[in-house]
């Protein structure tokens, strides 16, 4: 199983915008721990593989250390740490990931701390 860490940011931003249905959202984010390929793969930068899941209109964005999870049996994914670190709504899609890009490449993961 693999271990999956909301950003303390995009945190909020659900708690904000979902409100009551906030719970759902964090359990959609945290179904990854039991099925970390899940995620439409968008892009790579700095070693780091950006995917996305959709809930209704929304997409939320999580990164992957890409040079482990292509060397990893199903056994040894517990130490794999997915990091969801922004959402959007479909509109800005395209302006979220290169956002995403940028603060890998400036600052790296820690970045969205």
């Amino acid at each position: 199983m693999a271990k999956v860490e909301i950003v303390d940011s995009l945190a909020k931003e659900i708690k904000k915008k979902f409100k009551g249905e906030s719970y759902k959202i964090v359990q959609l984010l945290r179904g990854l721990e039991k099925n970390p390929n899940k995620g439409k793969p968008l892009g790579h930068a700095m070693g780091f593989t950006i995917k996305e899941i959709k809930h209704k209109r929304f997409r939320f964005y999580f990164i992957l250390d890409r040079t482990n999870i292509n060397l990893l049996s199903r056994e040894e994914l517990t130490n794999l740490l997915i990091r969801f670190i922004r959402m959007s709504n479909k509109n800005h899609q395209q302006k979220t990931v290169d956002e995403i890009k940028k603060i890998l490449v400036k600052l790296g993961p820690h970045g969205f701390e």
